[in-house]
């Protein structure tokens, strides 16, 4: 690992997961408990940041009516229209404020679906920065984690999954995707085993003088 060319891609912290009160925050807020997965998500920013790697944010957003997708959406996203979640301009579509961006942190933009890669301008901003190394945590384990996760092995990116940094609307789903979808598509971690190897990359760097 490089911590030069490492991204944390934190997906979808945004108060209506995240956040007392969000739309979608009781379906998610069991997973998240077990997990403590909110702060292993701020822990492992300020990993990466103190390693100089770069932390990048995808929040996804629709414009009031959600005329960016079908008129009759199915699976997740009529969910999200049920629930009027993630309003472009609204407090629901905000970064949550414990894990807020910082100065020098990239927010994605465009994203309108599950996977990233496939509305969203993540890869052009990826390969401008020479990420080599996509770091994923966030929302839902299941879907847009696990979504992201298998186009960036595709594309070719070295990808960790931060297994106590990701959350699901159950626990069986949750469980399921880490221990059967996320070793065929990644190298699945805890956030202590990354940052304990983030920091040791960083040690190695310095000592030969990058």
């Amino acid at each position: 690992m490089n911590p030069k060319t490492t991204g944390l891609v934190l997906i979808e912290f945004q108060n209506d997961f995240v956040t007392e009160g969000g739309t979608l925050h009781d379906a998610v807020a069991d997973v998240m408990a077990s997990t403590d997965m909110l702060n292993h998500a701020v822990a492992a920013a300020e990993a990466v940041r103190a390693a100089g790697g770069t932390v990048l944010y995808q929040p996804i957003a629709f414009a009031p009516g959600y005329n960016e997708i079908t008129a009759h959406p199915y699976g997740i996203l009529a969910g999200v229209v049920a629930s009027s979640s993630f309003v472009k301009g609204g407090w629901g579509a905000e970064i949550a404020a414990p894990i807020a961006p910082k100065e020098g942190d990239i927010v994605l933009e465009g994203k309108r679906g599950l996977d990233s890669f496939a509305s969203a301008n993540i890869d052009f901003v990826l390969r401008s920065k020479g990420i080599e190394t996509v770091v994923l945590a966030g929302f839902l384990t299941n879907c847009c984690v696990e979504s992201t996760m298998r186009t960036a092995y595709e594309k070719g990116f070295e990808v960790i999954t931060l297994t106590d940094a990701v959350a699901a609307t159950s626990q069986e789903e949750h469980d399921n995707a880490i221990k059967y979808d996320y070793p065929m598509f990644s190298k699945p971690m805890t956030t202590a085993e990354f940052t304990e190897a983030l920091a040791g990359a960083a040690v190695a760097d310095t000592s030969r003088g990058y």
